[in-house]
């Protein structure tokens, strides 16, 4: 079963301090993280593909393009929206945005791939041992 283009997710966050560039390391400033916006993001893609997928299916992250205009403080609740603009056989690409009280946040596309989930798992196991053997 194709997925439909124009299928829509949405994921919110208040954000925290547990969502900061100091929590994630990539920043000194107590502000939204852009590694948090675009874990947002691919939430929101993940929320778009629910239930469209057939038994067995999943999809993972392949590619983020973001921009991150502007900060975010904490208390501050954002809205990430992720719409599927189309499909190359199995990536599906998906425009992304970023929204708060104030407008917008962040702007980019998101990338995912569909897989044989017991496939793609067994897969990333068999090769996370043979790192480990050597």
């Amino acid at each position: 079963m194709p997925v439909r283009q124009a299928v829509t997710g949405a994921a919110e966050l208040l954000v925290s301090a547990e969502d900061t560039s100091i929590a994630y390391r990539s920043g000194d400033v107590p502000v939204l993280a852009t590694p948090r916006v675009v874990a947002l993001c691919e939430e929101a893609t993940v929320a778009a593909l629910d239930g469209a997928l057939e038994h067995g299916r999943t999809s993972v992250g392949a590619r983020v393009e973001l921009t991150h205009l502007t900060a975010v403080g904490t208390g501050s609740r954002v809205r990430a929206v992720a719409t599927l603009e189309r499909t190359e056989g199995r990536r599906l690409v998906f425009s992304v945005s970023v929204t708060d009280s104030f407008g917008l946040v962040a702007v980019g596309k998101v990338t995912r791939v569909v897989v044989d989930k017991e496939h793609f798992v067994g897969k990333a196991t068999s090769q996370g041992e043979r790192c480990q053997r050597h």
